[in-house]
Order: structure tokens, then sequence, then C-alpha cells
């Protein structure tokens, strides 16, 4: 289904990106569902690690909790395994498949998001036709300790470079989300704020709350 540019710049205020490596025995599923109860606006399932059978499977169950909470869907790297889901579109970095590339195997109306870690990067992905940006990492993380930095100078210099949305990554929670208050980025993306707690639904709904005023 096709997502209109301001519902997709809405929806960057809390996305979450999964990691089954947080649940513990828990099902993926049942925890993207909480965060959704909670008040996730965007998801993207990433795995890293898993067979291609086994990603397409995951993640034909949660485009289905993602359609009935009305939130956009997407697929990290990926693009035949976006495509084998149905899912809404695909997350890529600068070492993944181009975003030029990506758009022409998905078609005008799939949602296309790359990494970007400098201005440069950025306004090259938004005159690639990507959708929005991810920009990070903001904070040293376990997640990805190799990430590139990215400084909030440098996060506001993106922000003020592009007109496509901006969501933050790297090391974000409810303790420091409120940090890009002013940056000009409009949401968090979070990862195991949401998939390390005990309680994912109630994680997730403190997190609305702090993006809710921060952003």
């Amino acid at each position: 289904m096709p997502w209109d540019k301001a519902v997709i710049r809405e929806s960057m205020l809390l996305y979450a990106v999964t990691d089954r490596a947080w649940l513990h025995g828990r099902s993926l599923a049942e925890c993207v569902h909480q965060a959704l109860e909670g008040g996730a606006t965007f998801v993207q399932l990433r795995e890293k690690d898993a067979s291609k059978e086994e990603t397409i499977a995951l993640g034909k169950e949660l485009l289905s909790l993602c359609r009935a909470a009305g939130v956009p869907f997407v697929v990290d790297d990926d693009v035949d395994v976006a495509l084998a889901v149905g899912a809404d579109g695909v997350h890529v970095g600068q070492d993944d498949v181009a975003c030029a590339q990506a758009r022409a195997a998905l078609g005008p109306d799939a949602i296309v998001g790359v990494s970007a870690q400098t201005v440069e990067q950025a306004l090259r992905a938004q005159a690639d036709g990507a959708d929005y940006l991810g920009v990070g990492a903001l904070i040293p993380t376990a997640t990805k300790p190799d990430a590139v930095d990215v400084t909030p100078e440098e996060l506001r210099a993106i922000c003020e470079a592009v007109d496509i949305p901006v969501v933050g990554i790297g090391g974000l929670n409810a303790g420091t989300i409120p940090q890009l208050e002013g940056l000009g980025a409009d949401g968090a993306a979070v990862v195991s704020a949401i998939f390390a707690a005990d309680d994912c639904l109630a994680a997730a709904r403190e997190l609305r709350s702090v993006c809710e005023r921060t952003f």
C-alpha cells in the first residue's frame, strides 16, 4: 500500500528495529505486538544471521501485525525478502543495495530508507529517491559497536540539508532520546530499549511518551 509522505514523517516518531538476541525465548511476533500496543510507529525487521526462508516467514508474521496497527513495515538490507514478504519497503545501508537499485526493484510506492552519517551521504540518498534517513550511531552502543558516530552538530546539519524525514539511531533509550531535542530529527529508532526490556509494551509506552515530548 502506498504511504503518504506526511504519514511517513509522522511514523518516524518511535521506530522499532527488531533484534531476537534480546528476546530470551520470547517470540518475535509477541514482542513486536507488544511494541505496537505500546505505541511504536514503525517497524523494521533486522535479521543478520537467519536464513532467507526464516526471515521471510518472520516478515510475513510481522507484516500482518503492522497492517493491523496501521504502521509501516520494512525489511533491513534484503530487497528480495521485502518483495517475498510484501513489505512496505526496505532499509539499506551505505554498503548494501544502493538506494536507486532498491527503488527500481520495489517500485515508486515502496518506502526506501537509507542509513547516512554525513551531509554528503544524506544528499545523495535524497537525490536517489530515499523516503527517509536513519542517522547514527548517535551514542556508542553494543548493538552496533563498529558504527560511525555522528555528533549532535552533524545530525543537525543533516536535518537542515534534506527535505525528507530523519530518524536518529544508536544508543537511544528513554534516558538519551531527550538529547535529540531541537536538532531537527523526526524521531528515534530503538533496538534494545524495547526488545531487551522484560515488558516490551511498558517499554514502548514509556519511549513513546519521551518521543512525544522530545520531537
